[in-house]
């Protein structure tokens, strides 16, 4: 690119494409020998080598393969710049720059440009466009988030119905009305016999008062005896009989 017109148009622009590809080169290698020292310390560590011969061969072997890294990335590199020079930083040929005059027109236009007030109407509505955009976007972010929400809450109740009409599906009606008949009908049963029994219980017992009011009763009047008794005790004898 030396001494061509692509070099001294760049010139002319005060750009050095040379200096950006030397110092992108000497980037890729700072870069490459900052990883090998790390790497080679981190391994230090790791196997705690660090200060006995072992720490020699580690880095006799990390230096090796930094070099076979380093001859490979040079050559591609190389080819690299070559591509460059030849294809980034080369101009078309007949290219010219555009002379001062051209460029203070064009920079005039530029200017008149900017300065238009219709410009700036439309950069206004277009600012206003933007914002309303991104009201209703927000909107319907909001809107998609509950619908989210209410989908997932509707699975969940579909899941509750399907596994109750599992269960149904499971258990046969028929089934499960015998089987609330029988419980009733032993209900019925039971509660039967609880009733005969108290029966029983209250019938027991007031023979017994009765039995025991009659005991009393000749136990006091043992001389007079029954066909001795006056009207008067016979009477209030049945009248307590009753209240049993």
């Amino acid at each position: 690119m030396e001494g061509s017109e692509s070099e001294a148009i760049f010139d002319s622009l005060n750009l050095n494409p040379q200096l950006f590809i030397n110092e992108t080169l000497n980037t890729v290698d700072d870069l490459l020998n900052d990883a090998f020292d790390f790497y080679l310390q981190e391994a230090s560590k790791l196997l705690k080598i660090e200060g006995t011969d072992r720490s020699q061969d580690l880095t006799k072997g990390v230096n090796y393969i930094r070099n076979m890294i380093q001859s490979s990335l040079d050559k591609r590199l190389a080819m690299w710049e070559k591509y460059c020079l030849r294809h980034c930083f080369t101009v078309p040929e007949g290219f010219s720059l555009p002379k001062n005059d051209e460029l203070s027109g064009s920079s005039s236009m530029v200017q008149d440009t900017l300065s238009d007030p219709n410009v700036d109407a439309e950069l206004d509505s277009l600012r206003d466009k933007l914002t309303l955009v991104g009201a209703e976007s927000d909107k319907l972010d909001s809107e998609l988030k509950e619908l989210e929400r209410q989908s997932a809450s509707s699975r969940h109740c579909t899941g509750l119905i399907n596994e109750a009409l599992q269960l149904y599906e499971d258990t046969s009606v028929h089934d499960m009305f015998q089987e609330m008949m029988q419980t009733a009908t032993e209900l019925r049963v039971k509660m039967q016999k609880l009733k005969t029994r108290q029966v029983e219980r209250m019938e027991h017992a007031r023979a017994e008062r009765i039995y025991n009011s009659l005991t009393d009763y000749f136990t006091v009047n043992q001389e007079k005896g029954l066909s001795n008794a006056k009207l008067d005790d016979l009477q209030e004898f049945l009248a307590e009989l009753k209240k049993m």
